[in-house]
């Protein structure tokens, strides 16, 4: 797949400079770019490595010499991860699946399945499925009876689609993801020890706690328009009504989200990031690495949350927050400077209390 630097400029909405015919076949770090990648460079600490590698394109930041690099063609960028979306864009590999359906899949009568869908080896489609339009079934993927997937799909290996869910246009999943499973949802004939615990906050009582009963998934899953799921990623369907993640919302590998879930547009959940049963979540929220949000509670529009932050008490929209249990950023940073002080803290009090405990001293 080879494109000249007029090409890659013009998609970007870039300047180039030199020559504009010089055709590159991918993309490179700036020292292992060789003399057919566009080195990545966006900015001045990759001028040495630059030098040092061998391409005779890159991607600069603005103002950037490039003739003195020895290039013989340049872009110029001026927010780099941005241009980093376009030119991978550009040279990633089209996921070869032959159209149609594969002839060790398995797929039921009633299931519809649009014009130039294409289903790979091994796969099972239940009864009354829907596949879009141009959707893909990679290999080993499995479409619960019922489910809708929407057109332009495209569902790696082993990914596992549950019964009834719902998914909208242009969707990803990654090997391995789970959408549809059953809510992780017990109770005891009598008040248990958990439910005990949570109303004294500590205190629990004398009775045994008895055995759990299952308390049946009978929503599903409904998931919008150009959303993603990483590699085993769990997403629980509902109760009573459907876990909701709403349009565009990206979600990263190994992150669980519980039954009855409402998650906005637009949010973007990084890695073991766990949420809780029946916690709403407004638009545009960045959940970092690990962090884990407790049961129905409500999360505002705007709110972000660092890693490994503990949510437990619901948040206003807006919000940048930090540590466990979570609180805003700089109070966070605040408290935790205050932990690293409090060893020097101490020995100042135990002096303190050793001078107070001689009595006044005479001169």
């Amino acid at each position: 797949m080879a494109h000249s630097i007029r090409q890659i400029a013009e998609a970007l909405g870039a300047r180039h400079e030199g020559d504009g015919a010089l055709t590159v076949t991918g993309a490179a770090e700036p020292a292992r770019a060789g003399p057919d990648s566009i080195a990545m460079a966006m900015e001045p600490k990759y001028a040495e490595a630059l030098v040092a590698g061998g391409a005779r394109a890159a991607v600069l930041w603005a103002g950037a010499d490039w003739q003195a690099m020895g290039l013989e063609a340049a872009i110029f960028v001026d927010r780099p991860r941005f241009a980093m979306a376009g030119v991978t864009r550009m040279f990633s590999p089209d996921l070869q699946i032959a159209d149609g359906i594969h002839p060790s899949a398995v797929v039921d009568p009633s299931a519809d399945i649009a014009a130039g869908a294409a289903i790979g080896p091994f796969c099972w489609v239940g009864p009354d499925a829907v596949l879009g339009a141009h959707a893909r079934l990679v290999s080993h993927v499995s479409i619960g009876a019922g489910a809708r997937i929407g057109p332009d799909a495209l569902i790696h290996s082993g990914a596992r689609i549950g019964a009834r869910v719902t998914i909208g246009a242009r969707f990803i999943a990654q090997p391995g993801a789970v959408i549809g499973g059953d809510g992780f949802s017990f109770v005891t004939p009598e008040e248990g020890a958990v439910e005990q615990v949570r109303k004294t906050l500590g205190q629990r009582g004398a009775a045994r706690q008895g055995k759990y009963v299952r308390i049946d998934s009978l929503g599903a899953v409904r998931i919008g328009d150009d959303v993603e799921v990483g590699a085993n990623v769990a997403i629980d369907r509902g109760t009573l009504s459907d876990t909701v993640i709403g349009n565009g919302t990206k979600i990263d590998n190994l992150v669980q989200i519980g039954h009855n879930v409402r998650i906005g547009e637009d949010c973007l959940l990084c890695g073991q990031t766990g949420i809780a049963g029946s916690t709403v979540i407004g638009d545009r929220v960045v959940f970092a690495g690990q962090v884990g949000v407790g049961d129905h509670l409500e999360i505002g529009d705007d709110v972000i949350a660092g890693g490994g932050s503990g949510i437990l008490s619901s948040v206003p929209s807006g919000r940048v927050l930090l540590g466990y249990p979570a609180m805003k950023m700089d109070q966070s940073i605040e408290s935790y400077k205050a932990i690293r002080r409090l060893p020097r803290l101490m020995k100042q009090v135990a002096a303190l209390q050793k001078r107070v405990s001689k009595g006044p001293q005479s001169d």
